[in-house]
């Protein structure tokens, strides 16, 4: 199994920017998909999560409003675009999948099974 993130760079505050996580050996469409990021010098955190079953997506309140989360079943692929981004968003995102979720347990990064090596994010100010 691998998760590819990618599309991350340098902006400026107020841009956009989508990153994109693609897939493969396991099928995106069956797994519940997740980004979560990590700033320098601190934990990793939660950002958004896609379930697979109904495709609710969640985020976390820092984000909401800001940033969309969707998935491409034909590319296998899963997306994050972002807007209006901070400098407070500056961190390495990434990607994550599980089969089997427990909606309680998404913002817990030890949750998920598959991990992306991770797309870094500068937002100056």
């Amino acid at each position: 199994v691998q998760l590819q993130a990618s599309g991350g760079g340098l902006v400026q505050a107020g841009d956009s920017l989508r990153l994109a996580c693609a897939v493969s050996g396991i099928t995106v469409s069956t797994y519940t998909m997740a980004w979560f990021r990590q700033a320098p010098g601190k934990e990793r955190e939660f950002v958004s999560a896609l379930f697979r079953t109904g495709y609710n997506a969640y985020y976390a309140t820092s984000v909401r409003g800001r940033f969309t989360v969707s998935r491409d079943n034909a590319r296998n692929a899963v997306y994050l675009q972002m807007t209006s981004l901070k400098h407070e968003d500056t961190a390495v995102y990434y990607c994550a999948a599980e089969r089997r979720l427990i909606m309680s347990t998404m913002e817990r990064d030890n949750a998920y099974d598959y991990w992306g090596q991770g797309t870094e994010v500068t937002v100056s100010s």
